[in-house]
């Protein structure tokens, strides 16, 4: 069952990218837009998810991608046509980039968590070994009022040992309740730890049985 919602994700394939909301396609299917602090491995979770090695790039400088980039996930009863889209939106917490950028780039993110109506799910990228950080505080303030489901991420799992996850998980947990619908769990890109139960979140969202945006 996991192998085939798993295998809808590894169909994905890079549909556009955009510096500004308005250059995004109208808002008629299901999004789920991953999000995280520079370096909290959105990349490697985005590639590990759809089973493919490039889809998305990570810089070897964090922050440098600045653009949101959408993979489409094709219908796996009609393949010609997309059932949703996988949004990788850029990376905060940058220090080497002018404060001018940095809010802009905060606009546009803000922007998208507000206004975007097919957005279905959230992805939120967490290292592990940092916790919640106060540049994921202004995401949440961004995200609450919107009701929008939270599946926090926290990644790089492997780098401690069992039990150590479990309080990391509970701690997060709370400092994240203003969201109300959020659940957290422990993921790793090289360990492929909490890789079937995303899965499953994300198809889930990419095919709301009631969904708001059916016509």
């Amino acid at each position: 069952f996991v192998m085939l919602l798993g295998s809808i994700l590894h169909q994905s394939t890079f549909f556009v990218s955009a510096a500004k909301i308005n250059q995004l396609p109208p808002a008629s299917i299901p999004e789920v837009c991953f999000v995280g602090r520079s370096n909290a491995g959105k990349s490697s979770a985005l590639n590990i998810l759809c089973n493919q090695k490039r889809l998305a790039f990570s810089s070897k400088t964090p922050g440098r991608t600045r653009l949101i980039n959408m993979f489409g996930v094709p219908n796996p009863e009609e393949p010609e046509e997309i059932l949703g889209f996988l949004v990788d939106l850029p990376g905060y917490g940058f220090a080497s980039v002018a404060r001018d950028e940095k809010e802009e780039w905060a606009d546009v993110l803000g922007a998208y968590l507000r206004e975007r109506k097919s957005l279905t799910g959230i992805v939120l990228l967490i290292d592990i070994r940092r916790g919640v950080t106060t540049l994921d505080r202004r995401l949440v303030d961004w995200i609450a009022p919107t009701g929008i489901p939270v599946l926090a991420l926290l990644t790089k799992a492997d780098k401690f040992p069992y039990g150590q996850r479990i309080r990391a998980v509970a701690e997060v947990t709370k400092e994240l309740a203003k969201l109300g619908t959020v659940e957290a769990i422990p993921f790793s890109s090289t360990q492929r730890i909490g890789l079937e139960e995303t899965t499953e979140h994300i198809v889930n969202w990419l095919q709301p049985q009631d969904s708001h945006l059916t016509t």
